[in-house]
């Protein structure tokens, strides 16, 4: 129980902050192309050509946004070897919350054991993670912050009509956590953000009771014409040129799009993240999950730099260069 006796004074500003940890949870269930593929009436191979998909993870009905958002807070912060009670803050990314009321972070924090964290969810669709680790770092180098999670989760197999060739071919759910923690030297660089805000209606759900619509051929080219200036807009500010990054995690919306952007950006020493593959796009849920698989299959190492980027419905768009945990 909270009183005002036993509230700390806060911690002192620091020069930087740093993903100590990072870990994912995909569903239980896989779902092919041609599971998929066999209701919509196309073909395997149509759909793997169109979006880079061969399958991706629908979660079932225990599998909600919060318990796989707890399920990858807890093995963050077991990679990190810290407990829910070292920390202090907790940040959802997420659109996919079946209720506006309560937060979803809430939930989550009291699912792993920390009911008076302080929590709440951030909503920037496809951009949410990256807009999420950009406050976490502001509020640990002002002070305010010592510990948090971060998290993007989604099932946004919820608010898809299973009849849209257009959407149901992509989107998937998941979730993706990290730890960050205040540190000495910044391995969380400033994050580049905005948005076109004139164009929001190209990515939107109409109404509490509907399902998402994209104007995919209108997304495709905003991504590909204006977002590698904001990537290198991310390195500049991280005092980097792209051929010095080391890992290319964008969002995994479209995998013609993210090879496309990385060649744009001339990140030529990259690897570039395709998780989009084996997982599907999991909205604010899909740059922490690709950067976990970089990270697991040891095609990142600790220390190097990673642009992480995320964009989509807002139009909204974050990215920042990291020090790989």
């Amino acid at each position: 129980m909270f009183s005002p006796s036993s509230a700390p004074a806060g911690f002192p500003g620091t020069a930087g902050s740093r993903i100590a940890a990072v870990a994912g949870v995909r569903p239980e269930r896989v779902v092919s192309n041609e599971e998929l593929g066999g209701g919509l009436g196309v073909a395997a191979e149509w759909i793997e050509r169109r979006v880079g998909v061969r399958e991706r993870r629908f979660a079932g009905p225990e599998e909600t946004v919060t318990a796989m958002a707890a399920g990858a807070a807890a093995k963050a912060l077991s990679t990190a070897g810290l407990t829910p009670a070292d920390i202090d803050l907790l940040v959802l990314a997420t659109c996919s919350m079946p209720s506006p009321m309560p937060s979803g972070a809430a939930s989550v924090a009291a699912l792993i054991g920390a009911p008076h964290l302080a929590a709440f969810d951030v909503n920037a669709a496809c951009a949410g993670f990256c807009y999420a680790l950009g406050v976490a770092d502001g509020l640990i180098r002002s002070g305010t912050s010592r510990r948090a999670l971060v998290i993007g989760a989604e099932r946004m197999t919820d608010w898809v009509d299973p009849d849209d060739v257009d959407t149901a071919t992509v989107f998937a759910d998941g979730a993706g956590a990290a730890v960050v923690v205040a540190s000495e030297h910044r391995g969380i660089h400033p994050v580049e953000w905005g948005g076109d805000g004139d164009k929001a209606g190209l990515i939107a759900i109409p109404d509490r009771h509907g399902s998402v619509g994209m104007q995919g051929q209108a997304v495709y080219r905003w991504v590909t014409t204006e977002l590698a200036a904001v990537a290198a807009a991310a390195c500049a500010r991280a005092g980097i040129a792209p051929a010095d990054l080391r890992g290319f995690v964008t969002h995994q919306a479209n995998l013609r799009m993210i090879e496309r952007l990385a060649k744009s950006l001339g990140a030529t020493n990259a690897v570039v993240a395709r998780d989009i593959v084996e997982t599907g796009n999991t909205s604010a849920a899909s740059v922490p999950l690709a950067l976990a698989r970089l990270i697991d299959h040891g095609q990142v190492r600790p220390g190097d730099p990673v642009l992480l980027m995320g964009f989509g419905a807002g139009l909204s768009y974050a990215a920042q260069v990291i020090a790989c945990p």
